[in-house]
């Protein structure tokens, strides 16, 4: 493993990330297996499913939107709301041929700030697939072992509520949760 220098406990996380580390953290809602959104390197899933997309500003969106579609989102971001947008250009192992990305702006100036170093991260909840999400980081370690960088433990994830999620549609959002 390489050796990480820093001055603070988010900037050696957000070295970790730059230098293709997975790490398990608390998002802004519960706890997520985090990597940079450019790596691969965070756990299979589903083929059809693709990982949410924590961002930290628009600039980190892989496509452009117009006017109307930025003002939407706005309404919504920051917060704990995810928002599944066509893309172009985004890589093709992330949107997983959906020809779209789900993308969320957390309201956690940590995490916020945590992301604006190390770019956009893809962030899927801390659990195998088809088993529950971890609470605790013991609970994560179970799961996951030596397979993970690095390990916050931010105590027992207590509000559980997923995010909303949405979809862009040519008439607007739709809510799918």
């Amino acid at each position: 493993m390489t050796a990480h220098y820093a001055t603070s406990f988010t900037e050696t996380i957000a070295s970790l990330l730059r230098g293709g580390s997975i790490v398990v953290i608390r998002t802004d809602t519960l706890y997520g297996l985090v990597a940079r959104a450019d790596s691969q390197a965070v756990k299979k899933r589903t083929p059809s499913k693709s990982p949410i997309v924590l961002i930290d500003s628009f600039e980190q969106l892989f496509d452009s939107y117009d006017q109307a579609t930025t003002d939407r989102l706005g309404e919504l971001w920051p917060g704990k709301n995810s928002v599944i947008l066509p893309s172009r250009n985004a890589p093709a192992w992330l949107s997983r041929g959906n020809a779209s990305v789900a993308y969320r702006m957390p309201d956690n100036s940590a995490l916020r700030s945590l992301i604006a170093q190390t770019g956009p991260l893809i962030a899927p909840s801390a659990n195998p697939e088809g088993l529950p999400p971890a609470m605790t980081i013991k609970e994560a370690k179970a799961y996951f072992g030596d397979s993970v960088d690095f390990y916050v433990d931010s105590g027992t994830v207590i509000d559980t509520a997923p995010s909303q999620l949405f979809r862009l549609q040519p008439n607007g959002l739709e809510r799918l949760r």
